[in-house]
């Protein structure tokens, strides 16, 4: 599904809580949670406190630090007490969720310490259903949420984790929970929000392989395009993304990224990297710009952004791109950005490179 939100959060929400109100007559605090430390109960309000500090996140447009609260039941509260709040919870991320812009970022640790509306809306599923899962199997009880969440979840939270055909088992493989067949078990997991990076008009914003799948389709990705966009380069690299995606060697930062206005949430362009860097530390970058966009200086701005990334890590060396002769509009980009052209007149493509 290419947009998650409230009505995902609502009917994860509303599954788990059906589940769960058929043994409110345990003692949660006697049974542990699955493989968790923490008892039933103890899950319980942790999902609450989840879904509150996601919606307090947005709506306080929280950027440096988590906003220092957190939910207190008060005593003496039952097991369907603790059932309401979470329902109560659930609603009110759900209703931020569909109250905040699209371009709003809020502050999230892991892993590069910011995530947008459908990324808050996909951790607070994942909590419900993981940790649904955990109370479950403390209690006994038999729970499989509906795959296309599982997938959903998978598709935005996990990009580096290769799908299989079973998107509920591939969720609890992926997050130390379970087997599955030819892969190792799973120890140390944290899930990976898109990684932004700013420029001075604009922001890269990386694809997520839900995004892919639609720009490959035809879509928009769920951006909204400049007249004439995206271009066929940007769905281009769309699949490359997916190919990579599903063989499970899709490195999220070294992906594809889309170009997007800070004036008006426009997307102008699609830029990225063709693969990691290699083993001599060198990667290359290819992008495009809608036509609609052109000549005001975007890809140059972006260019120089998303190489000045790439060189502050520790595994890149050179930044490597690569131009048509006739296409001197590229070439004057890449020379903009700074890169020197490493290949005489005589080849079929200029090459340029950017050292840092």
């Amino acid at each position: 599904m290419l947009t998650l939100g409230g009505e995902q959060v609502e009917e994860a929400v509303a599954g788990a809580v059906a589940l769960l109100r058929t043994a409110t007559d345990r003692d949660w605090e006697a049974v542990r949670a699955g493989r968790l430390e923490w008892d039933c109960r103890q899950t319980a309000e942790h999902i609450a406190g989840d879904l509150i500090a996601y919606a307090g996140q947005l709506a306080g447009r929280a950027t440096q630090a988590y906003v220092p609260f957190e939910i207190t039941l008060d005593d003496g509260t039952g097991n369907e007490g603790v059932l309401r709040v979470v329902e109560t919870t659930g609603v009110l991320l759900a209703a931020t969720l569909r109250t905040t812009p699209r371009e709003v970022r809020a502050f999230h640790p892991y892993p590069f310490r910011s995530a947008n509306r459908e990324g808050f809306a996909a951790m607070g599923i994942a909590e419900v259903l993981l940790h649904t899962h955990d109370i479950a199997e403390g209690l006994g009880l038999t729970y499989e949420p509906p795959a296309r969440l599982c997938a959903d979840v998978l598709t935005r939270l996990f990009p580096h984790v290769r799908p299989g055909t079973d998107p509920w088992h591939t969720l609890l493989w992926a997050t130390g929970r379970g087997d599955l067949p030819g892969r190792p078990a799973v120890t140390e997991w944290r899930w990976r929000n898109n990684l932004v990076i700013d420029a001075e008009r604009l922001t890269l914003q990386g694809v997520t392989p839900a995004a892919a799948t639609d720009l490959a389709a035809g879509g928009d990705g769920g951006f909204a395009w400049v007249e004439g966009g995206p271009y066929q380069g940007t769905r281009d690299a769309a699949g490359m993304l997916l190919k990579a995606y599903e063989a499970g060697v899709h490195r999220p930062e070294w992906g594809v990224f889309v170009l997007v206005r800070r004036d008006d949430g426009r997307a102008v362009g699609g830029m990225g990297f063709h693969a990691a860097p290699d083993e001599d530390g060198r990667v290359e970058v290819g992008y495009d710009l809608a036509e609609a966009a052109r000549g005001h200086g975007y890809a140059t701005e972006g260019l120089r952004a998303l190489s000045a990334w790439a060189l502050a890590r520790d595994e890149v060396t050179s930044v490597f791109a690569t131009t048509e002769p006739d296409n001197t509009a590229s070439q004057a980009v890449i020379t903009r950005a700074g890169f020197h052209r490493v290949t005489g007149d005589d080849t079929e493509q200029y090459a340029y490179e950017l050292r840092g």
